[in-house]
């Protein structure tokens, strides 16, 4: 399991007919303020903050097909060749992490093969590194790939 100290939230969060809604720095617009949107914009501050990832070379909930279906990743990081590196799968603090959210990871992964796979619920998260097609458990994220 990866041990993730999150940064003190900063978020701009307003009330909008009722709503919650949260400013999205990399989307560059207000976002509902979901309990899973709550865990990644969380996750986003920490690889920021804590883990020196630049900010432009994370994106965030695009589309993309998986054969037919059309998908939509979390937190995609890519490195500085601009290649996907990181995939990072969100859920609410509700939800357990288990091999379903896992394989959920991994079909995005068919389409989007990328060497890091991470799953977080904001209580837990845990990360893999593809290794000669294996997937190796880490204790810690690697640094931001210079």
């Amino acid at each position: 399991m990866l041990f993730i100290q999150y940064p003190e939230p900063a978020f701009r969060i307003k009330k909008e007919e009722g709503r919650e809604l949260l400013f999205d720095r990399l989307r560059k617009k207000w976002v509902l303020l979901t309990p899973e949107e709550w865990v990644r914009q969380n996750f986003i501050s920490y690889l920021t903050a804590s883990k020196g990832y630049p900010l432009s070379l994370i994106a965030v909930e695009k589309e993309f097909r998986l054969g037919e279906l059309k998908k939509r990743f979390d937190i995609l990081v890519y490195n500085n060749r601009h290649e996907p590196w990181m995939m990072v799968e969100c859920k609410a603090m509700d939800i357990e992490l288990n091999d379903a959210v896992l394989e959920q990871l991994l079909r995005y992964h068919i389409t989007l093969p990328v060497k890091y796979l991470v799953i977080t619920n904001g209580k837990q998260s845990f990360g893999f590194r593809k290794v000669n097609g294996q997937l190796l458990e880490m204790d810690e994220l690697p640094a931001a790939e210079q």
